[in-house]
This record gives C-alpha cells, sequence and structure tokens, in this order.
C-alpha cells in the first residue's frame, strides 16, 4: 500500500537553493531604445522662378498671351504679384486690341456673313460624288445664275491667300499674334516627330510652313 504523505518545506527549500538565485530575481538586460527624431521636411519639387526666391514654386502662370501652355512656377506670394500685373494685351495697339476681342466672341472661331453657309475653299474639301452640290454652286451653277439674271459674274477661283486660310482655318480680320500662335498649334499638331517621322506628315508640315509665309505677306507684309 502506498501512502502519500506531505511535502516536506525544509527540503523543497533546500533542493531551490542549489539551483541559484531564482530567474525572475536576476537583473534583465536593457533594451536600448532609438530617441524620437522629428522628420526633416521635405525639399520642394521645384524651386519659385522668381530671381533670388528659395521658397517652392507650387502655382503656376503663364509665360505671355503667345505661350498660354508653357508656365513660371511660383511661390504663393510671387503669384499673387504676378498676377496682379497681368496684361493680356501689352504691346498691341488700339487696332489689334479691337480685333482681338471681335475675335474672342466667337470663342476664336471663323465666323462668316448672312448669307454665306461656307468658309473659303469649302468646295475644295466637300464630297459631292452625285454632283448635286457642283450643279448649284459650282462653276456651271454661278454662270448658269448669272446668265439667269442678266449679269456678267467671273467664277471664284481659290487663290494662294485663300487656301492658305483655309490651311490654317481662319478668316480675315486677324492678328499677328492670334496667326503666330495658330501657327504654333498646326505645327506641334503636325510635326514629323510628334508621328514617328511619318513622311505625310512631313509634307503636311511643307504645307503649313508654305500657307503661314504667305498669309505673312499678303496680310502684314
Amino acid at each position: 500500500m502506498i501512502t502519500r504523505g506531505r511535502r516536506n518545506p525544509a527540503a523543497r527549500r533546500e533542493s531551490l537553493s542549489q539551483c541559484g538565485a531564482a530567474p525572475i530575481l536576476k537583473p534583465m538586460r536593457r533594451v536600448a531604445i532609438d530617441p524620437i527624431m522629428t522628420a526633416e521636411p521635405a525639399p520642394p519639387a521645384r524651386l519659385c522662378d522668381h530671381p533670388g526666391c528659395e521658397a517652392g514654386g507650387e502655382f503656376r502662370a503663364p509665360r505671355s498671351r503667345i505661350e498660354l501652355e508653357n508656365y513660371y512656377w511660383f511661390c504663393i506670394d510671387h503669384v499673387r504679384a504676378y498676377n496682379s500685373a497681368w496684361n493680356y494685351y501689352a504691346g498691341m495697339n488700339e487696332a489689334e486690341i479691337e480685333a482681338e476681342i471681335r475675335r474672342d466672341t466667337t470663342w476664336q472661331r471663323p465666323t462668316w456673313k448672312l448669307g454665306m453657309r461656307h468658309g473659303p475653299a469649302y468646295e475644295a474639301r466637300m464630297r459631292d460624288p452625285f454632283g448635286f452640290y457642283a450643279a448649284n454652286s459650282g462653276k456651271a451653277g454661278k454662270q448658269r445664275r448669272a446668265g439667269a439674271n442678266g449679269s456678267d459674274v467671273a467664277s471664284r477661283v481659290a487663290s494662294a491667300r485663300e487656301q492658305a486660310l483655309s490651311v490654317f482655318d481662319l478668316d480675315p480680320p486677324f492678328t499677328q499674334i492670334s496667326l503666330k500662335a495658330r501657327y504654333k498649334v498646326l505645327v506641334k499638331l503636325h510635326h514629323p516627330d510628334a508621328h514617328g517621322g511619318d513622311k505625310e506628315a512631313e509634307e503636311k508640315l511643307k504645307i503649313i510652313n508654305q500657307a503661314y509665309t504667305t498669309l505673312k505677306a499678303s496680310f502684314f507684309a
């Protein structure tokens, strides 16, 4: 028969003393903690374009009325100063300002007098496989109408100037500034570099350059 007796407390203390100091009483190694550091602010992506300003240029402003898509980048103080001094019509005389305002009233789009349905050289761009338009509005139609009215009206021939206006999609009056702005838009749109060196774009660019030369000689010589 097995008897279960109580453990001797003295014997238990003796067994613990043989193991040395209790683990919970040993000194613990102090864990090093990194000191709290304040993060430095990130440098601005771009500097203000105002001379001598080292602030960030976060606000854009157009360089001029001709380069409305090219911008200066200013800080908040300098962009306010630039905008307050901005004058879109600087350097233009009264006639050029009036012509520009008239074009702005139609959103820089060509317009025609009442009764004139189509713009310059429209017949050359219109597809008329059945000849309906040519029969009424072409050279033969004009001759018939002239004969019926008893008047000798010569047929209208598209001149080099009219062809250039058609290329630029412009109608007079227009300013030299608006002509140059339209030329830059067309060159950017049809430049061969933007089309992988395409030959057709190269020929189109030659036509645009010739039309630009013709319009400058015709209206601003």
